[in-house]
């Protein structure tokens, strides 16, 4: 027990040296985008690969959040701007990819338009330029990337909105500030772990579909280092069938999206909750930006 607090303890403080170390050092792990020329470009993307799914990544973004949580708990107008900002991101990247539906819409219509109207085997968006030109099919099976768009990236906006089925036992029945405590049991529990393990398992699935020599969880930085000699591009490009959609590495990407934003908004309804407890009754929804179906519609809110 003593050896895992000391464990813990060290990590935290390790994470320090480790931020200072990633902001002065940028070429270490950043390199790589400017391509792949060098061995240490190369050694630099190796580094980006593993630390973004390692443990000392993880203490450097736990240590974030105690800070600014102790500092929200002496400012708690501080915390309120956090819960705003991070509130924000949600409704702001969930309002724009929410279009994503209506595009869905209108490009099966047009797929149905064109292949059985006029029996065209491909749709070109743009005449003469041949990397929009696809075949029907490809363009048939990308219509699962508008609907993976939506489910991934406007999770936490329809959360913010509180439009998620909630199963209430108990929770109806208690006190105000009771709720507030649930709430951020919840948070804290559920969300942040559940979206902690996402990222660690996406995070590595979404690499081995970019580079080769594929790169595991379990490989150590001395091993991907050596690895770094022989690495490339390789981005995955297999589609189901010969003449459909070949992208499927997309999905990889908004499913670390996914787990990115609603680790954060776990930490803003942790702070939601708590400061609505501290404030009391009269704070609750303070600061929600929730849409509105507009004058004369008021029977419908909340009922999405």
């Amino acid at each position: 027990m003593l050896d895992a607090l000391v464990w813990f303890i060290s990590n935290i403080g390790q994470a320090f040296i480790n931020t200072g170390y990633a902001i002065t050092h940028p070429g270490q792990w950043l390199s790589w985008i400017g391509g792949l020329e060098t061995t240490e470009d190369k050694q630099a993307l190796m580094r980006f690969v593993y630390y973004g799914g390692s443990t000392e990544f993880f203490f450097v973004v736990f240590t974030t959040f105690l800070i600014i949580t102790a500092v929200g708990l002496w400012r708690n107008s501080f915390m309120w701007g956090c819960v705003r900002v991070l509130e924000g991101i949600a409704n702001t990247v969930g309002r724009f990819f929410a279009w994503a539906g209506l595009l869905m819409v209108l490009q099966q219509i047009m797929i149905i338009f064109m292949q059985r109207i006029f029996t065209v085997a491909e749709i070109s968006l743009i005449f003469g330029v041949d990397w929009l030109t696809k075949d029907v099919s490809w363009w048939a099976e990308e219509l699962k990337l508008y609907n993976a768009m939506i489910v991934s990236l406007c999770a936490t906006y329809t959360f913010v909105q509180g439009g998620h089925v909630r199963v209430d036992l108990v929770y109806s029945a208690i006190s105000f500030r009771a709720k507030r405590v649930v709430d951020m049991f919840g948070s804290l529990v559920f969300m942040m772990p559940a979206a902690v393990v996402t990222w660690m398992y996406g995070w590595y699935f979404l690499w081995r579909h970019l580079v080769t020599p594929k790169v595991s969880a379990s490989d150590k930085i001395e091993l991907l280092m050596k690895k770094a000699r022989i690495l490339k591009w390789n981005i995955e490009t297999i589609g189901f069938s010969p003449n459909g959609f070949n992208a499927y590495f997309l999905f990889k990407v908004l499913l670390v999206a996914f787990a990115g934003m609603v680790f954060l908004q776990s930490i803003a309804f942790f702070y939601r909750s708590y400061l609505e407890r501290k404030e009391g009754p009269a704070s609750e929804g303070k600061y929600l930006d929730r849409d509105s179906l507009g004058e004369g519609e008021e029977a419908y809110e909340g009922t999405h």
